[in-house]
């Protein structure tokens, strides 16, 4: 079934021209479709999740994706401009998913968001509750506050246990590599693949997994853009100035704060966040779903399980992933999605098995089979190599 790509026409900020925001719709029509809310924030919606909608479609569901303001195709204003910082609101952004519903003539969604997405959905839930039909948060992000579970989960993994994986890591950072790199790598190592990837990854010195996952996951002061996919540099602004991705390091070991510091000079300070979602999913009377990944590292499972705690009617699925199933397990949280919009989330806890066994397509997907032989190369140069 082909998609269908329209239009709306909205306001960027006061004094400069509006933009058309971007959306794409595919699946047969219900009167209730899911939306569809990727991470970020940067990710685009129209190209990258192509393959997504088309598998979304072979299961039924009917799919609304919006292309973020200030990304791809709703990156210029009518004037061919690019949309500036002080459009990147994440109210802003709330209201553009409204308006894609209006457009399609639908009074309510099932709201899928994933990571950042996930902040979106929950977000839309607080300033337009009437709008949602069910939810599910992928990898739920949730409050700057959160940030003390991430540092706390990481440093209890990778630097403070009496194991291999943090004596490894203890040794890089004595040797004098980046403590940011070194956490940038070894997080999406864990998150990609697991401590079968870690272990291997700092017992040696770093070779050509090392490196790939160096190329993947660490960033520096210069923002990579690929157009159409993947466009930080406007949206940006809303991660540092609502979300804190600026946050002050504290000093200790392996801060995930040090992750977007280089960049921090570049965009607005933070303002604060638009809304408190840890206390507003007590007001979400919908169904809400919840995929979590127990190798999780950035969103970890305690957020997942405070918002099951707080909202009245959540079922809390854990799978056997890291971040964003939407991105690394899509074949999971689409048939999640599916139960939720039958209205059979409650068979979910008990499918976590069958969920796990899943396919798993995409290119996050593919980087155990492609990092894991480059690890065994890399063991073999070091086994090779004289010892001093």
């Amino acid at each position: 079934m082909p998609e269908n790509v329209g239009t709306v026409r909205r306001p960027a900020v006061d004094g400069a021209p509006p933009f058309d925001l971007t959306y794409v719709r595919s699946g047969p029509r219900t009167a209730t479709p899911v939306l569809i809310i990727p991470g970020g924030p940067g990710l685009a919606s129209v190209l990258p999740y192509r393959g997504l909608r088309r598998r979304a479609t072979g299961g039924g569901l009917d799919v609304i994706m919006v292309e973020h303001r200030g990304i791809g195709r709703s990156r210029h204003d009518l004037a061919g401009r690019v949309l500036p910082s002080e459009a990147m609101r994440v109210t802003a952004v709330l209201d553009d998913l409204a308006a894609v519903l209006d457009a399609e003539g639908v009074e309510r969604a099932h709201v899928v968001g994933s990571s950042y997405g996930s902040y979106l959905a929950s977000g839309f839930g607080a300033r337009h509750p009437d709008r949602v039909a069910g939810m599910l948060l992928d990898s739920a992000l949730q409050s700057t506050g959160d940030l003390a579970w991430e540092r706390a989960r990481l440093r209890s993994l990778f630097w403070d246990a009496d194991d291999d994986i943090a004596g490894g890591v203890r040794r890089l950072v004595d040797d004098g590599i980046d403590e940011r790199v070194v956490l940038d790598v070894v997080r999406a190592a864990w998150e990609l693949v697991g401590p079968e990837l870690v272990r291997p990854l700092v017992r040696h010195r770093p070779g050509l997994a090392w490196r790939a996952l160096a190329a993947y996951a660490t960033r520096d002061a210069s923002i990579a853009r690929i157009p159409g996919i993947y466009e930080f540099d406007v949206v940006g602004s809303i991660a540092f100035r609502e979300l804190h991705y600026g946050a002050p390091p504290d000093g200790l070991p392996l801060d995930p704060a040090l992750t977007y510091a280089p960049l921090a000079p570049r965009f607005p300070a933070f303002a604060g966040e638009p809304y408190d979602l840890a206390a507003a999913a007590s007001g979400f009377t919908w169904p809400l779903v919840l995929l979590s990944g127990d190798r999780d590292l950035r969103t970890p499972p305690e957020i997942a399980d405070r918002v099951a705690r707080t909202a009245p009617d959540a079922t809390l699925v854990r799978l056997r992933n890291g971040h964003s199933a939407l991105d690394t397990h899509p074949m999971a949280l689409l048939n999640a999605a599916r139960r939720l919009v039958r209205g059979r989330q409650d068979l979910l806890p008990a499918e976590e098995a069958a969920l796990d066994r899943l396919p798993r397509p995409g290119l996050s997907a593919s980087f155990p089979r492609i990092l894991l032989p480059l690890a065994r190369v890399d063991a073999l140069v070091h086994a090779r190599r004289p010892r001093r």
